[in-house]
């Protein structure tokens, strides 16, 4: 897909951040536009920015996407309402900071179905459709915690991970299939978006000689990415038909020095947190 003029796509999460500001690059392209969220005012904001900037057609959906059935029914509508689509940009995300030890798994279930199974729901169902046109594109939202993992992230390091392996395995059968339709496994490192500070921080983050109250501010010290400049490595990638797309220079360095020392820096990590808490302690 060398372009998006007068394409169709199909963004989840689109109320803020990331979602948001594809929204409103692909309208810059000229792309025709189905947005959901479950913030609905967050989501009225997106679709009025984007209408400001392209003339294309955008419409909204209230949508959780752990919902299978409704995922598919707005798959369905959009297909319907649109003539086509072309992209879906699986991009709904939410943060958990806990202990495996105490992580409630009511939170957990509450993650991975935002995380994973939205992915998986988005990408069942809106295939199809893809498909059918001949020129197709997946793109699911992994993160540089999909490529290495960190105390108190262990939910969403297994849903990011899961989501690598998930889209990676898809792409090895679209090839196969020789269909029309490609995809992409994106991995940002810090944007600059909210996702921590509406994230559930549980209190046992206090074993980890962390704050609860604070663990989603000192998280957001880390974003140096912002969520426009994301939004347009992403499509470059997907115009590029890449297979993996790292986001961010925190992205690029860890992901190598994951490769590089798969286990030292696991061994690292607690450490440098530790030595970070002292600092900002001090």
């Amino acid at each position: 897909m060398k372009h998006f003029d007068d394409r169709v796509a199909a963004v989840t999460g689109a109320a803020s951040g990331i979602g948001r500001e594809l929204a409103v690059a692909l309208a810059g392209h000229g792309c025709h536009l189905a947005i959901s969220d479950v913030n609905e005012a967050g989501l009225a904001e997106t679709a009025a920015l984007a209408q400001r900037a392209g003339a294309v057609r955008v419409t909204t959906q209230r949508l959780d996407v752990a919902d299978r059935e409704a995922v598919f029914a707005w798959a369905d509508a959009v297909a319907a309402e649109h003539g086509q689509v072309n992209l879906i940009f699986n991009n709904a995300g939410v943060g958990l900071g806990a202990t495996v030890e105490h992580m409630a798994i009511a939170d957990f279930e509450w993650l991975m179905g935002i995380n994973f199974w939205g992915v998986v729901h988005g990408t069942q169902a809106f295939l199809p459709h893809l498909r059918a046109t001949g020129d197709g594109h997946v793109i699911n939202i992994s993160s540089l915690f999909g490529l290495l993992s960190v105390p108190s992230q262990s939910a969403y390091n297994a849903a990011k991970f899961a989501v690598r392996g998930f889209t990676e395995s898809l792409r090895q059968e679209l090839d196969m299939l020789d269909c029309g339709v490609s995809s992409t496994t994106v991995h940002p490192g810090g944007i600059k978006t909210a996702i921590s500070r509406n994230a559930r921080m549980d209190r046992s983050l206090r074993d980890l000689g962390m704050d609860e109250e604070t663990a989603g501010r000192d998280f957001e010290k880390n974003f140096i990415t912002s969520a426009d400049k994301a939004a347009r490595i992403i499509l470059r990638a997907v115009r590029r038909d890449r297979r993996r797309v790292l986001v961010g220079p925190d992205a690029v360095l860890l992901d190598k020095v994951q490769r590089l020392f798969p286990t030292l820096y696991q061994r690292l990590t607690p450490v440098l947190m530790a030595r970070d808490r002292k600092e900002r302690a001090a």
